[in-house]
């Protein structure tokens, strides 16, 4: 149902700029979800799966799963987002780790190229300061807090 004070012509421009807009984020965030795209296509000969989740690629398994799991303590993760790909250990991981990591996606969308140097900065700063890189680090404060 068409709400009465907006005519079609504007109905259909606004929805013209929101696909815009959703364009400009998806090419901001690209070189990050390239490099994860790449893995994704290596990871697949692995044994990895992929699902289509709120507009990002979910890649689970294979060689993800191992790596995850076997790199140093401080290196390991369960879900790591590359621009619109997210890769996990497991499929149960990304459901447990979604919000947390849309919020990367979001970041990515928010800071594109500049993310990665930014939230590395970040964790220098905190580690620097004596602080947890990790937990201390504000993008990854920011994908903890609850979403308004």
């Amino acid at each position: 149902m068409m709400n009465k004070n907006v005519s079609a012509p504007q109905s259909l421009a606004m929805l013209s700029l929101r696909c815009l807009l959703r364009l400009l984020r998806y090419a901001w965030a690209f070189p990050y979800t390239l490099i994860g795209f790449l893995l994704l296509l290596v990871a697949l000969p692995s044994g990895a799966t992929v699902r289509i989740v709120d507009g990002s690629l979910e890649v689970a398994g294979g060689w993800v799963g191992a790596w995850g799991e076997r790199l140093p303590r401080f290196l390991q993760f369960y879900a790591i987002t590359l621009g619109h790909v997210i890769l996990g250990v497991d499929h149960s991981s990304l459901l447990a780790h979604r919000m947390h990591e849309q919020a990367h996606v979001r970041q990515y969308e928010r800071w594109g190229i500049l993310f990665i140097p930014l939230y590395c900065g970040s964790s220098i700063v905190q580690f620097l300061c004596g602080r947890d890189p990790y937990s201390e680090n504000r993008f990854e404060r920011e994908a903890c807090s609850p979403r308004p």
